[in-house]
């Protein structure tokens, strides 16, 4: 079985995906808040595209978590900081959830056979995950507005080399340049990025602790799974 990763969903419909189990990773900062949000009780979460379709569930009783550039969108309950979604908030309830990158990339991967979301938090059970299901993996890297970002290349690599550990070989050029920035970032994550463009964006905007918290490695065990129906839910 082989890894492969498409850095950028402006080049999905370029990737060859096949029967591929896909992982879909947004570092900052969906993955980690739809990981958070499902740990703390949340029954489902709906991904969707536009802010439209986000306000049109919330008119349904949804609770809404909705950003755009970073910021809150004013009509939501949330935005897209994984400390928002606490389970006084969100246990038991559905989610409809929008963001500028990462909710874009998980609805293009949803034609593929099975769709997991991976993050820096759950990175070793997505990899367990991947393994038990027993096909070729592609990491879909969210980027920012279809452009390749660092953070989650570098989640890229670590799943890379996490299912190297299970006998999977690192595919096509993508794959060997997202191994070889994360053996160059590993040891000094949050050093590392401290100099892209998307930490200069939350820390223009006061989200520091986010930062911080999407770099925490290996916290949970849960793996969010496209449902039949297009939810995201643990199972």
């Amino acid at each position: 079985m082989r890894t492969d990763v498409c850095l950028s969903p402006a080049l999905w419909p370029t990737q060859p995906h096949g029967k591929a189990t896909v992982v879909v990773t947004d570092v900052f900062r969906a993955a980690t808040t739809i990981i958070t949000a499902l740990e703390n009780g949340a029954r489902s979460i709906l991904p969707v595209a536009t802010v439209e379709e986000a306000t049109q569930w919330k008119k349904r009783g949804w609770l809404a978590g909705a950003e755009r550039n970073v910021r809150k969108c004013a009509f939501a309950d949330f935005g897209n900081s994984p400390a928002d979604y606490t389970p006084d908030k969100v246990a038991g309830r559905d989610i409809v959830f929008t963001t500028t990158n990462g909710t874009r990339a998980i609805r293009c991967a949803m034609a593929t056979n099975s769709v997991l979301i991976g993050a820096f938090a759950n990175l070793q059970a997505v990899a367990d995950r991947c393994a038990r299901e027993e096909r070729d993996v592609v990491v879909l890297c969210s980027g920012w507005e279809d452009m390749v970002c660092v953070e989650d290349t570098l989640f890229a690599g670590a799943l890379t080399a996490c299912l190297g550990t299970y006998d999977y070989h690192t595919g096509g050029d993508a794959a060997r340049i997202a191994l070889l920035l994360w053996k160059e970032a590993r040891g000094n994550l949050a050093g590392y990025l401290e100099r892209t463009e998307h930490v200069a964006r939350l820390r223009a905007n006061g989200l520091d602790e986010d930062i911080a918290r999407c770099l925490q490695l290996n916290t949970s065990s849960l793996v969010p799974a496209v449902t039949e129906i297009g939810e995201l839910m643990c199972r």
